[in-house]
């Protein structure tokens, strides 16, 4: 049987989940220096199994703008190059038999721009997701008030802690997103 406690819990659970991935998306928008995070996760195929590059590789930022992609099987290296081109990433990898190198050029104002209005464009599928995650628990919860397993004042009050968890969460997302623009916008 479900409970208010459970209905709040599994809202405010969804909705931090919403905003880690927001956060995990994030770190795959490049700015002008060079981060790990640009290609930890590429998909690269491993024996016929698709395996993430962190797994496989040692991946190392040398200077500001390079990326070192050291493979620890070197037989791989051609499919990593492969999957780092197929991610469609904006960089060329350069493949010197030993490891790969990619270079990060500098981001021109327009395609800085472009970036910011992709988070942007993430940001608000986030905020659409935590209202989603609202509207479900707040149908759940008036469906326990109907079936009278809960009182309206209880009902009203759950109501009201989802609505503020909402807005928290919107809050963070507005927050998390100031911030991606800033370091974008950064020269």
């Amino acid at each position: 049987m479900e409970t208010l406690d459970d209905i709040l819990l599994e809202a405010d659970d969804k909705m931090t989940k919403c905003l880690q991935f927001l956060l995990q998306e994030f770190t795959g928008l490049r700015t002008g220096k060079a981060s790990p995070s640009l290609v930890e996760n590429v998909m690269v195929p491993y024996y016929g199994t698709p395996t993430r590059l962190r797994e496989i590789a040692g991946i190392a930022t040398p200077e500001a703008r390079m990326i070192v992609v050291n493979s620890y099987d070197p037989s791989a290296l051609p499919a990593i190059e492969k999957a780092i081109l197929a991610a469609n990433l904006g960089v060329t990898p350069m493949n010197d038999g030993r490891v790969i190198r990619i270079i990060i050029p500098e981001l021109s104002e327009e395609r800085r721009k472009d970036l910011t209005k992709v988070a942007k464009r993430m940001a608000e599928e986030s905020r659409v997701a935590i209202r989603n995650i609202r509207r479900e628990s707040n149908d759940r919860i008036k469906v326990l008030q109907k079936d009278s397993k809960i009182t309206e004042d209880e009902r009203d009050q759950a109501l009201d802690q989802i609505q503020k968890d909402t807005d928290t969460y919107i809050t963070k997302v507005d927050d998390v997103l100031a911030a991606k623009e800033k370091e974008m916008m950064a020269v």
